[in-house]
């Protein structure tokens, strides 16, 4: 009975430790990363229902950060192995660009609380799977892939390929949409008797079926609160209406002094939308009722002008910078970059 009892200790004393290693750096982001910086008031063109909290702009982006991890995740399997992903360095970034974001957010509302909760949420749940994952391919998995030699195994290439499906599908739907149950089932057709084959089937298989059971609890617990708002809208100057009604997915809701109001669809969609609109000669005035707005740029450089956050990608050449700037420099801007610099437009 004492030896039971002192491995329960144990065990309990190792759940705490870990719990407290998982939260720490949201104490860490509480103490040392508060918002620097008096708010700036705007005064919004568009109505009360389509202004969105300006700090969002910035805070947009850890949920885009894992986006990325995913697809740098991806891509690094497609020509090597699991265990040659930068696991830790991925989960640094996240922490450290939301620091820096949440330092800068002082000027833009600062950091909402329920934003706040949303992005603790999802980095500790970030921090957790790719920790486990960290723990076993660097492990288990590096054996398995030594046994196998240096040519893939089937489902080493099927695995590569639904990466980087779902982290397409990332970029406009939420992650708990994903199918994970047909990836499992992928799998299973798709195996071979080959030692890594039957490695892989089993432990990538019980990571998809228990994503697909915690993506089941997320949806209904977003089923009861509501989705999240799917268009904005933003004032536009520079062209005519009838060019912004024909674009896809645009509608033109009024002409004012100032430009014209249109809604347009969110995410990956709006960035692709932005572009259009810079090349055919139009400007932001305003873009969800805020007159600021967070973009990445991918360059060859370590550094960029302005940026508040930079580091090194994963799988892809090239370092990822996160700028800053006036709604109104947006369309200059995105005509000033070379091609293939810009990756992302963080609306709100």
């Amino acid at each position: 009975m004492r030896v039971l009892l002192r491995w329960i200790r144990r065990l309990v004393l190792l759940v705490l430790v870990l719990i407290l290693a998982l939260l720490s750096p949201v104490a860490y982001l509480e103490v040392m990363c508060r918002p620097q910086g008096a708010t700036v008031a705007h005064d919004p063109a568009v109505g009360p229902d389509w202004q969105r909290p300006e700090g969002r702009t910035l805070l947009t982006y850890p949920e885009w950060h894992i986006v990325h991890a995913y697809a740098d995740y991806a891509e690094v399997i497609r020509i090597g192995d699991p265990h040659d992903f930068g696991f830790s360095s991925s989960i640094a970034g996240f922490w450290s660009s939301t620091c820096a974001l949440s330092q800068a957010s002082g000027p833009h509302g600062g950091f909402p609380w329920e934003t706040k909760q949303m992005v603790y949420v999802i980095g500790v749940s970030f921090t957790a799977e790719l920790a486990l994952k960290a723990g076993y391919e660097e492990t288990l998995g590096r054996l398995f892939a030594l046994l196998r030699g240096q040519t893939h195994a089937p489902l080493d290439d099927l695995s590569a390929r639904q990466s980087a499906d779902y982290a397409t599908f990332l970029q406009q739907v939420p992650w708990y949409k994903w199918d994970f149950t047909r990836d499992a089932g992928q799998l299973d057709t798709a195996a071979t008797d080959s030692l890594r084959d039957r490695e892989r089937r089993f432990a990538l298989g019980l990571e998809y079926r228990a994503k697909a059971a915690y993506a089941g609890v997320i949806a209904a617990a977003v089923a009861a609160t509501g989705e999240d708002q799917l268009r904005l809208r933003a004032v536009v100057s520079g062209i005519s209406a009838e060019v912004l009604s024909a674009l896809p997915d645009v509608q033109v809701i009024e002409a004012g002094p100032n430009g014209t109001t249109i809604e347009t669809p969110r995410y990956r969609a709006f960035t692709r939308l932005a572009e259009v609109i810079a090349t055919a000669g139009g400007s932001f005035v305003e873009i969800a009722g805020n007159d600021d707005i967070l973009f990445t740029m991918i360059t060859d450089q370590p550094a960029a002008e302005g940026a508040i956050h930079s580091f090194p990608r994963q799988g892809n050449p090239g370092y990822r910078h996160l700028v800053l700037i006036p709604v109104a420099s947006l369309a200059d801007t995105l005509r000033a970059l070379p091609a293939g610099a810009l990756e992302h437009i963080h609306d709100y």
